[in-house]
């Protein structure tokens, strides 16, 4: 007979039973050891033990499966059930004679949020227990009745795995024994008021099924021989302020696709990719998010997944191998990381134990109008933990260099997009989100105190104080922000009639009113290629000649202009259609002499940046600027000076707007002597018309423009120029 009651193994039979652990494996009594098993359509159990003694036979004392009794072997627990079903026979481990994986210490920094490697410990990891090779599953799920492990290891039957309720910190665990990487698995949860829930994706899982499909795969946290020591010994002193930063922005679902339409995996990405940006002259790569995510069409802007690589590529080593190819070959990683909200798929977070766990319960703080998605409670310390365990991952497990954090304004601002009686006033009565506030300084406190080298990128679209300042001083503390206001203005410049762009000449200007407020990054981003927008090339104003030429011309005028630089794939040859995710970029293009011409200028102004000092170490400091005319609004001229330290040779950058040959234009400078353009957009080489001031230029000795001296140029027609003092050897 059993002392198990009926309601009891009703609930073990119905899959309802929330504490598995006290009813089932073994206990102690003082008739000798009970053994409980619940095996679905099991036929008999008995139980054998390892030195040999006879099996011992369990009662049947349900149908459905549910066997149980005592025996008189050890009572160390070590046995293993033999199961007979019809027509099969199978010598299983016992998942509910294996102790805990977790520690106390474990609950106690995940209740405080202090957990910095929480991935280490949540999720699905294959070890060895107790002796015993398997997998052990841990999740948070506090408000939730019952949490089981499902997948094809059991016949996704929720019955056969509940999971140990552990008492503090509201988790789940439970080792089973033989499961192995390459399973697949979700999560069974039965919320507060009874209701099963439909199945969850692993939010620690470290591999995806290929979307659609939605189940997590284990995988642990796999071992990956690296070869990009050198690159990580570097890296602190390659991204600082005073380097040169050219990032390269790359969707690898659409950059480059096989001739059946056949997406880029991350194994051929580390070979044509690789090659391509070292030959560009980039010195780093940005990936539009890589975590997994349900819509392809969201970019990856929508993801699921934060500790998985997606699975659309290849496999999370493929992936490691594709950074480590990049740093071999002196190439920085980025990635875009979305911790402002989450897609509300019933398969993910949204409502995850039956209550607003990650998301706020009122719709006023919890849903963003904008994208139909949920937003992340920065208050609840256990999230925050989730999400910043998650920036880390990507730089400790994938040796990504930096995270550029998406929507931050969108996090910033309770209001953000809102109507007046749409959201809820922060304690002080304002709009500021405070505790997104805080989960920003400490997520880029724990990256920059863990992450030797790595920096934090804000995409912030406001003027939010203090974006790229130390927390220590009030400020956020990322590294560089997008300078999302001069982007939008240069553009709007741009896209004007030369003829009428003198009444517009102050987009052009304006932004170096705060240009050193914050430490800059300028963006040509992927954002300014979709949505009806047309490329950059359509974009510009004229016939097909001087469209190439504007935009060569505002290249020439980006390169030149402080701040670093970041292009999305496609416009380092004028792509000329609309970016489309679910196409390749027009390669062909590069058959026609002026893309080819403009991919050339990218790559020489990548070369310039990179070898003259004047253009890139003082990108983030005031003194590294100096206007010789910003207010040339009858020529549509714009020139300036940029300057390193101060053994280092200026640069001149002089931009004529106008298709207009300008001829005798003079421009003070601070150096007398010969002067050499070091790089001309008109260049024919670059598909431009050959206008030049060839074979250098003397100084006058005639103060001009506030400077010493000056120079008379030949101003080509939509060009820029880069000119700089003849070095002597």
């Amino acid at each position: 007979m059993t002392d198990l009651n009926d309601r009891d193994i009703a609930a073990i039979v119905d899959g309802t039973f929330g504490n598995p652990f006290s009813l089932l494996g073994p206990h102690a009594t003082p008739d000798g050891l009970r053994i409980t098993a619940f095996l679905p359509d099991a036929l008999s159990v008995a139980v054998v033990w390892p030195d040999g003694q006879e099996a011992e036979a369990l009662d049947r004392i349900d149908p459905a499966g549910l066997f149980s009794g005592i025996v008189r072997g050890a009572p160390s627990g070590l046995y293993q059930l033999d199961v007979h079903w019809d027509g099969a026979h199978h010598v299983l481990e016992d998942p509910y004679r294996f102790g805990p994986v977790l520690g106390d210490l474990d609950e106690y920094l995940i209740a405080e949020g202090r957990h910095q490697q929480l991935y280490q410990r949540l999720g699905a990891h294959p070890m060895v227990h107790q002796g015993v090779a398997g997998t052990a599953f841990a999740l948070w799920a506090p408000n939730a009745r019952r949490v089981a492990v499902v997948g094809d290891f059991n016949l996704w039957d929720g019955r056969r795995h509940p999971m140990r309720r552990r008492l503090g910190g509201g988790l789940f665990e439970l080792f089973i024994p033989g499961v192995e990487p390459g399973h697949r698995y979700k999560f069974e949860i039965i919320g507060a008021n009874g209701t099963r829930l439909p199945l969850k994706t692993d939010p620690f899982g470290f591999y995806q099924e290929t979307p659609p499909a939605t189940a997590s795969i284990v995988h642990g946290l796999g071992d990956v021989s690296w070869d990009d020591g050198d690159w990580l010994s570097r890296r602190q002193n390659l991204q600082r302020p005073d380097q040169p930063i050219s990032i390269y922005e790359v969707h690898l679902g659409s950059w480059r696709r096989g001739a059946d339409g056949a997406l880029l995996d991350y194994a051929t990405a580390a070979e044509e990719l690789v090659d391509y940006v070292v030959d560009m002259g980039f010195t780093h790569v940005e990936f539009l998010p890589l975590t997994e995510h349900p819509f392809t069409g969201s970019w990856g802007y929508q993801p699921i997944g934060l500790f998985a690589p997606t699975s659309r590529f290849g496999s999370p080593e493929d992936f490691s191998r594709l950074v480590d190819r990049l740093h071999q070959a002196g190439i920085g990683v980025i990635m875009d990381w979305v911790p402002a909200h989450f897609p509300s798929d019933a398969h993910g977070l949204a409502r995850f134990d039956g209550t607003a766990l990650y998301e706020h319960e009122d719709p006023r703080l919890g849903f963003h109008q904008d994208w139909n998605t949920l937003i992340y409670n920065f208050g609840r310390t256990e999230v925050a933990n989730f999400l910043t365990s998650s920036a880390l991952f990507w730089l400790d497990r994938f040796h990504v260099d930096g995270l550029r954090v998406d929507a931050v304004a969108s996090m910033l601002y309770l209001d953000y997009s809102r109507k007046h009686d749409e959201w809820i006033p922060n304690r002080y009565g304002g709009n500021e989100n405070l505790d997104a506030v805080s989960f920003l300084q400490e997520a880029n406190r724990l990256v920059h105190e863990t992450a030797d080298g790595a920096v934090m990128i804000a995409e912030e679209s406001t003027a939010w104080p203090g974006v790229s300042r130390s927390s220590e001083d009030g400020g956020l503390g990322f590294d560089y922000k997008w300078n999302m206001g001069w982007m939008h203005d240069t553009l709007a410049y741009m896209k004007e009639d030369p003829l009428y762009r003198r009444h517009h000449h102050h987009k052009m200007t304006f932004g170096i009113h705060y240009g050193f407020s914050e430490k800059f990054v300028l963006p040509l981003s992927h954002d300014e290629v979709v949505h009806g927008k047309g490329s950059l090339l359509t974009r510009m104003p004229g016939d097909r000649w001087q469209k190439f030429a504007n935009l060569r011309a505002y290249f020439g005028f980006m390169w030149g202009h402080p701040g670093k630089k970041l292009l999305f794939m496609g416009g380092e040859f004028a792509q000329e259609r609309e970016w489309r995710h679910d196409y390749s970029l027009d390669w062909h293009l590069l058959d026609d002499p002026f893309h080819r011409g403009t991919q050339a200028l990218v790559r020489a102004l990548n070369g310039v940046y990179r070898s003259e000092a004047a253009l890139h170490q003082r990108d983030c400091d005031p003194s590294g600027f100096a206007w010789i005319e910003g207010g040339d609004t009858t020529n549509s001229v714009f020139s300036f000076l940029r300057f390193g330290e101060p053994d280092m040779p200026p640069v001149a950058v002089v931009a004529n707007m106008t298709p207009q040959v300008l001829i005798g234009y003079r421009i003070g400078v601070p150096v007398a002597g010969a002067w050499q353009e070091i790089l001309n957009t008109d260049d024919p080489a670059f598909g431009g018309s050959g206008v030049t001031n060839a074979g250098g230029i003397a100084t006058d000795d005639q103060p001009w423009h506030g400077q010493p001296q000056s120079l008379t140029l030949t101003l080509p027609p939509l060009a820029t120029l880069f000119l700089t003092p003849t070095r002597t050897s």
